[in-house]
């Protein structure tokens, strides 16, 4: 079968998420092993959220079912969205059809062959999801959901300093506050064909933990 890695590579140098990285020991001053270790946030690059990160006293990732996260993923055909539109109930009614309660959403828009992620361009003009269109995909059903563009429109303000009332942050609002996990920060889903794949979007295994980063794949059962 083939692997396709959804997943952003953590980098040291990305302008929105500071992060850290080192090595303890060296092989040259004759240690006999080297350890790599990294500091970032557990909300950048390619992650998954727990409930209690909007949710006071929520569900953290300890009481996330690893089978909301891995399965059979119904891909959302939304190649065709333009910068800074609006993801409306219409447009996601047509492309989701196929989308059965239980299974992962998995949005692909693409978003980062439009935009490089690593460029401001890629969060200010990006497509973002509406408030109908989340809780269109909430009485859905899904198990979780999968973004590959930032799609909350409070984003691009919340990096300029101005943060919104959690309502605004529609599909924290909407889905991740009613138990429906979110996956963020996709990259490569042109590489996925539908209109269903399997994906796994395994978070780091952290207790008490708001989110983690994940590695993010899916694949066919076609050999």
């Amino acid at each position: 079968m083939e692997i396709i890695d959804l997943s952003l590579p953590i980098l040291s140098d990305h302008f929105r998420w500071p992060m850290q990285r080192g090595v303890k020991g060296s092989f040259s001053a004759g240690d006999p092993f080297q350890a790599s270790w990294f500091e970032t946030s557990c909300h950048a690059f390619t992650h998954v959220g727990a409930p209690c990160h909007m949710v006071p006293g929520g569900p953290t990732l300890d009481d996330l079912d690893l089978g909301r996260v891995f399965g059979r993923a119904a891909v959302i055909d939304l190649t065709d969205l333009q910068p800074n539109e609006e993801v409306t109930v219409e447009r996601l009614s047509n492309a989701a059809a196929h989308l059965r309660s239980g299974e992962i959403a998995l949005m692909r828009s693409c978003w980062d062959e439009q935009r490089d992620w690593r460029t401001r361009d890629y969060w200010y003009d990006a497509p973002y999801m509406s408030r109908p269109a989340a809780e269109w995909l909430l009485a859905r059903g899904p198990s979780s959901v999968a973004f590959d563009f930032p799609q909350d429109y409070t984003i691009r303000l919340a990096m300029q300093g101005d943060m919104r009332p959690i309502a605004e942050h529609v599909t924290h609002d909407v889905l991740l506050r009613n138990n429906v996990t979110l996956v963020e920060y996709l990259c490569n889903v042109r590489a996925v064909s539908g209109p269903h794949v399997q994906l796994a979007a395994l978070p780091v295994n952290l207790p008490a933990s708001d989110g983690a980063p994940a590695r993010v794949i899916a694949w066919t059962d076609k050999v």
